[in-house]
C-alpha cells in the first residue's frame, strides 16, 4: 500500500514494503524527502555504511543525502515528507527536524522497540494511513500531529535507552546536539576542536570534557567522522574525483586528504569507491545525491 498528499509546497506520503524496498525505491524519486523507516525484526540494514542486524522492530530517521539500504529480508513502512511539511525550528528543539533523532553526536539513531512500544507505534502508522484514505479537510494538520507523535515517542525511547533522565543529562544532550549542528553546518571549512570551542566561547579542553560525558568519542573524532562520512557519500553517489572531493571538504592538499581518509576508513578513497560500486550494482537503493546543507 502507498499514499501521498501535497498541500501547496508541503508533501507527505507513506509506502509499505515487503522484502522489496530496493525495487520500490527504483520506481520513484524520494531524494528530496526526510524519511522515517519502520522495519520489522529480522531485517538487515545499512545506514551511512554502518550495518544493523535487527533483533527487534526498529525505527530509522533518514535525512536527505544519507546512504542507506535495506536488504530483501526487510518488511515495514516508510514515511516521507519535506521540510516544508514538518520542521519545528524555534520550539521543541528535541523533536525538531534537526532534533536528536536527525542530528546528534552519538550515532545514527536506531530506535529499537519492545512489543508495547512497537504496538503503539504501529497504531500511529495505521492512523496515518487511514487519515490519508479519509481525505478530510483537516487532514494536513492531523497528519502533522501524528508525525510529531512518532517523533516524540521515538525521542523518549532513545533518551531512555541512553539514560538521559535527569535535568543535568538533558542539558548536556542539548549542548551536544548544538555542537553536532555546528559541525553539520561548518565541517567543510572548520576542521579543528579549537574552531568549535571558539564558537561556543569555551576552551577545547572544556568542550572535550562536556562531549565525552555522554559519548564514547571525542569532539575531534566527531568532526573527522563527519568529514569522512561526507567523503564516503560523495565517493558512492557522485563522479567527483578524489581530488575534487578533497577540495569540496576544505582540503587543498590531495595527498593529506587521501592519508586522512585512509586512516579513518582503513582503505583508500579509490578502493572504497570500487568496493561500494560493486556492492551496489543494481541491488540497492540508489540515491541521486543531493548533499547535505552546511
Amino acid at each position: 500500500m502507498s499514499g501521498f498528499k501535497q498541500f501547496s509546497f508541503k508533501k507527505f506520503g507513506y509506502l509499505d514494503f515487503h522484502q522489496d524496498y530496493a525495487a520500490q525505491m527504483q520506481r520513484g524519486d524520494y531524494t528530496e524527502f526526510i524519511r522515517i523507516l519502520f522495519v520489522k525484526a529480522g531485517g538487515h540494514a545499512v545506514i551511512d555504511f554502518k550495518e544493523y542486524q535487527l533483533n527487534r522492530d526498529a525505527l530509522f530517521f533518514i535525512n536527505k543525502g544519507q546512504y542507506h539500504k535495506l536488504d530483501d529480508t526487510c518488511q515495514g513502512t516508510m514515511l516521507y515528507y519535506n521540510r516544508d511539511f514538518y520542521c519545528v525550528e524555534i520550539h521543541d528543539k528535541e523533536v525538531a527536524c534537526d532534533g536528536i533523532l536527525f542530528h546528534n553526536v552519538y550515532d545514527i539513531p536506531e530506535v529499537l522497540m519492545d512489543e508495547k512500544n512497537s504496538s503503539t507505534m504501529q497504531a500511529t502508522f495505521r492512523d496515518i494511513k487511514a487519515e490519508i484514505d479519509a481525505n478530510d479537510s483537516s487532514m494536513e494538520e492531523m497528519l502533522r500531529i501524528l508525525l510529531k507523535q512518532i517523533i516524540i515517542r521515538s525521542t523518549r525511547i532513545w533518551k531512555s535507552e541512553h539514560h538521559v533522565n535527569s535535568e543535568e543529562a538533558r542539558q548536556e544532550v542539548e549542548f551536544s546536539r548544538s555542537f553536532s549542528q555546528m559541525v553539520e553546518w561548518h565541517y567543510t571549512k572548520l576542521h579543528t576542536v579549537a574552531d568549535y570551542a571558539d564558537m561556543l566561547s569555551i576552551t577545547p579542553k572544556a568542550l572535550n570534557k562536556r562531549i565525552s560525558r555522554y559519548s564514547n568519542i571525542s569532539p575531534n573524532d566527531i568532526i573527522k567522522n563527519r568529514i569522512i562520512l561526507e567523503a564516503k557519500r560523495l565517493l558512492v553517489h557522485t563522479a567527483l574525483s578524489v581530488k575534487e572531493i578533497g577540495y569540496k571538504l576544505g582540503y587543498d592538499d590531495p595527498s593529506y586528504f587521501i592519508r586522512l581518509f585512509s586512516k579513518h576508513a582503513a582503505t583508500s578513497p579509490q578502493n572504497f569507491r570500487l568496493q561500494y560500486q560493486t556492492k551496489d550494482s543494481g541491488s540497492i537503493n540508489q540515491l541521486n545525491f543531493t548533499g547535505t546543507s552546511n
